[in-house]
C-alpha cells in the first residue's frame, strides 16, 4: 500500500466517524472526536499518522482489509483507558497493581494527572508505601547476608583450633569468653566481669566525694585505701580476662583488630602507665610535672564503662549503627551548624546595644548552641522582644533539625540489633561438645531467596530505567 493511500485509509477512518481497536483480544470501535479530544494520547496521534511506518510506530499491528489496530498489552486494564476517553478522568480499583496500572497508563500517553480525586489519595499513596517495604526488605535481606557471612567467619575461626594441642579445650574456653549466654560458665564469668566494671565506676565517682577523701602527709586530699583495694582489683581482673582472651584466641593478629578486645586494653593501659609515671617522679623529683599526665591517665578510667558493650547487644547494635551513620549524624551537624550561624547573627545585630552577654559573634554562637540543642542553660537569655521572637523561631528550627535525621537513624539501629540478635541464636545453637561436627544453623532457603529477590528487584530496576515502553512482559513475548 503506498503512502497516499494509507493517509486515505486514516482519512476515511476520521470520516467514517470510528476506528476499529483490538487490544489483546478485547475489541472496540471508537469514534475518532472521542479520541481527538486528546490528541496527545497514543490514540489520538494515531489518527493522525500519514504512513504505515508511522502507524506501526505507535501499534503493533494494523490491518489494511478490516481497518483494525491491533495493540499486544493487557485487554483487563484497556475498559480504564476507553473510561478515560469518555469522561476525561482515570479511576483505579483498589484491587489493581499500581505500577502495573502506572506503566498501563503510560504506554497509552495519559498522565497520573487525570486520576480523579476519589482514587488519587490512594492511589499515590499506594506507591510510595513499597518503598518503605522496600527498605525494610533490604534491611532484612542485608542483615540475613550479613549474618551468613559472620557466621561463617565464626565457624572459620573454631575450626582453627582443630589439631592444636588442647584445641578442644582452649575452644571451648574461646566460646565462654567471648561469646556472653553460650553457657552457664560464660553466662557467670559475663556476670562477674559486669559487677566488677559497674564496681571499679562507683568507687571512682565516690573517691571524688570530700568524705570520702583522707587527707596525705602534705595536706592534699588523697585515696581512701578501700577504694585503692578495689581499684588494684579490678585492674587485676580486667588484665586475667585480656590475657586469658589472648591465650585462646584462634588469631593472634586478628586480635587486636577486635574493638571490643582494644577497649579491654585500653581500660589497663592507663593504670600501669600511671604506675611507671609515679615510680619516675619518685626517683627523680625533677620530673614532679609528670604528675599531672598520671591525674589524667586517671580519668581515663571512665571508659570502662565502653566494656558492658561485650555483654549487651544494644550497646553493640548502638556502636554500629554510630559507625554506618556517620552520612546522617553528618547532615545533623550541617543542619545545626547553618541554624547556628544563622541565629547568632540575627541575635547579636539585635542584642549587641542591649545585652552584655551577646556583645560579640562567638558568644552569640554559644547562645545559638544551647537554644537549637533545647538545653538552655538560661546563662544568657535575649532582653528585646524581637530577640525573644528570634529566641523561639531558634528553638523551633532546633527541634525540627534534631528529629528530621533521627528516623533515618532508629531504623539502622532496629536493622543491626536484629542482625546481632540472629547472629547470637545462631553461634548459641552451635554444637562443638567432640569437635566440629555441625555448621552453625543457617536458613539457607531464606538466604537464597533473598538473593534471588534482589537479583529480580535489579532486573526491574533495570526495565523501569529503559527508555523503552515496553514492560518486561512484553520483551518475554
Amino acid at each position: 500500500m503506498t503512502r497516499q493511500s494509507l493517509w486515505d485509509v486514516s482519512e476515511a477512518n476520521v470520516e467514517d466517524g470510528e476506528i476499529r481497536i483490538n487490544v489483546g483480544g478485547f475489541k472496540r470501535r471508537l469514534r475518532s472526536h472521542t479520541l481527538l479530544r486528546f490528541p496527545e494520547t497514543r490514540l489520538g496521534r494515531l489518527l493522525l499518522c500519514h504512513s504505515r511506518e508511522a502507524i506501526l510506530e505507535l501499534c503493533d499491528d494494523y490491518d489494511d482489509v478490516q481497518r483494525e489496530f491491533y495493540f499486544d498489552r493487557n485487554p483487563e486494564l484497556f475498559p480504564y483507558v476507553l473510561h478515560f476517553y469518555h469522561t476525561g478522568k482515570l479511576h483505579v480499583m483498589a484491587e489493581l497493581c499500581v505500577f502495573s496500572f502506572s506503566q498501563e497508563i503510560e504506554y497509552w500517553g495519559i498522565n497520573e494527572f487525570f486520576i480523579d480525586s476519589c482514587c488519587s489519595y490512594s492511589y499515590h499513596g499506594r506507591k510510595v508505601e513499597p518503598e518503605q517495604e522496600k527498605w525494610d526488605e533490604q534491611s532484612d535481606q542485608e542483615s540475613t547476608t550479613s549474618s551468613f557471612d559472620e557466621i561463617l567467619a565464626f565457624y572459620n575461626d573454631a575450626s582453627k583450633f582443630d589439631g592444636q594441642p588442647l584445641g578442644n579445650f582452649r575452644r571451648q574456653l574461646w566460646l565462654a569468653l567471648d561469646n556472653p549466654g553460650y553457657s552457664v560458665l560464660s553466662r557467670v564469668f559475663s556476670i562477674l566481669s559486669i559487677l566488677v566494671v559497674l564496681g571499679s565506676i562507683i568507687t571512682m565517682c565516690l573517691n571524688s566525694l570530700p568524705d570520702f577523701q583522707i587527707p596525705d602527709s602534705q595536706g592534699n586530699p588523697g585515696e581512701d585505701p578501700r577504694f585503692e583495694i578495689v581499684e588494684h582489683f579490678g585492674i587485676a581482673w580486667f588484665t586475667f580476662e585480656l590475657v586469658a582472651r589472648f591465650a585462646v584466641a584462634p588469631d593472634f593478629l586478628k586480635f587486636f583488630k577486635n574493638a571490643l578486645n582494644l577497649i579491654d586494653l585500653m581500660s589497663i593501659v592507663p593504670f600501669y602507665i600511671t604506675l611507671v609515671v609515679n615510680l619516675v617522679v619518685e626517683s627523680t623529683p625533677t620530673l614532679a610535672n609528670l604528675g599531672r599526665v598520671a591525674q589524667v591517665l586517671r580519668l581515663m578510667r571512665i571508659f570502662r564503662i565502653l566494656k558492658l558493650a561485650r555483654h549487651s547487644t544494644g550497646l553493640r547494635s548502638l556502636g554500629a549503627t554510630l559507625k554506618y551513620s556517620y552520612k546522617e549524624v553528618g547532615l545533623l551537624l550541617l543542619y545545626l551548624s547553618v541554624g547556628i550561624s544563622i541565629f547568632s547573627v540575627v541575635a547579636y545585630t539585635i542584642e549587641k546595644e542591649e545585652n552584655e552577654g551577646l556583645t560579640t559573634i562567638p558568644a552569640c554562637w554559644w547562645w545559638a548552641t544551647v537554644s537549637m540543642t533545647t538545653v538552655g542553660y538560661g546563662d544568657v537569655v535575649p532582653g528585646t522582644t524581637a530577640g525573644k521572637l528570634t529566641a523561639s523561631a531558634c528553638i523551633l528550627a532546633g527541634i525540627l533539625v534534631v528529629v528530621l535525621p533521627i528516623t533515618l537513624i532508629f531504623n539502622k539501629f532496629s536493622h543491626f540489633y536484629r542482625r546481632q540478635k540472629q547472629l547470637e541464636s545462631a553461634m548459641r545453637s552451635c554444637d562443638f561438645g567432640d569437635g566440629m561436627k555441625e555448621v552453625p544453623s543457617v536458613n539457607l532457603r531464606d538466604y537464597y531467596a533473598h538473593k534471588v529477590k534482589s537479583l529480580m528487584a535489579s532486573l526491574t530496576n533495570m526495565s523501569r530505567s529503559s527508555p523503552s515502553e515496553l514492560s518486561l512482559n512484553d520483551s518475554l513475548h
